[in-house]
């Protein structure tokens, strides 16, 4: 069973997107692990826009913004690894709200037992497939199962304003992660 399967059997929403890299299994998985989003300026500005709603609302409202660290691949909890295969990471609460409305999960056992209501689940997992010697395929997939009618109703909207740009970014992840799989002077994962 995969960890998708694992985590979120049922989902309302989910998209995938695969790349063949020239890379092992581990090289790939290894570059996953590495990878952060701080040097990519696109992830910067769509997640900087993504926060523009609340630093106008706080200046409507002439309230002192409230310094909130930026989302980030930071805000999901590691859920699982299934050694250079896959890689789950999970997200829970309401999304589509100003601040995130993140609920804090600490391990794939919360994440498995959390039924907020109004609520949503996400998975975001990250496969590799050995496709012969010297490449592999990654491909990534995000999973969304909302928790009831209510979050469904207001989690299907903002899934299709955010999708264009969500697509992007994690086609983006992908690029990034290729280049840091083939980049020659990470040491060698399989020594």
């Amino acid at each position: 069973m995969s960890l998708s399967d694992k985590y979120l059997p049922n989902y309302h929403f989910h998209e995938r997107h695969a790349l063949d890299i020239a890379a092992t299994q581990a090289e790939v998985m290894a570059a996953a692990l590495r990878y952060k989003p701080d040097s990519d300026l696109i992830f910067k500005c769509a997640i900087a826009a993504r926060g523009l709603p609340m630093r106008l609302f706080d200046l409507l409202k002439r309230r002192k913004a409230v310094s909130q660290a930026a989302f980030s691949l930071d805000n999901f909890t590691m859920l699982e690894q299934n050694a250079d295969q896959e890689l789950a990471f999970g997200l829970a609460g309401k999304f589509w709200m100003l601040n995130y409305g993140q609920s804090a999960v600490k391990d794939g056992a919360e994440f498995l037992a959390f039924k907020e209501s109004g609520a949503a689940k996400l998975v975001l997992s990250f496969k590799t497939e050995q496709l012969n010697d010297s490449h592999t395929q990654l491909s990534t997939e995000p999973r969304v199962f909302c928790l009831d009618k209510e979050a469904r109703r207001k989690f299907t909207p903002y899934r299709y304003l955010i999708r264009p740009v969500s697509g992007l970014l994690r086609r983006r992840i992908l690029a990034s992660i290729h280049q840091d799989a083939t980049d020659t002077t990470h040491p060698s994962t399989t020594a």
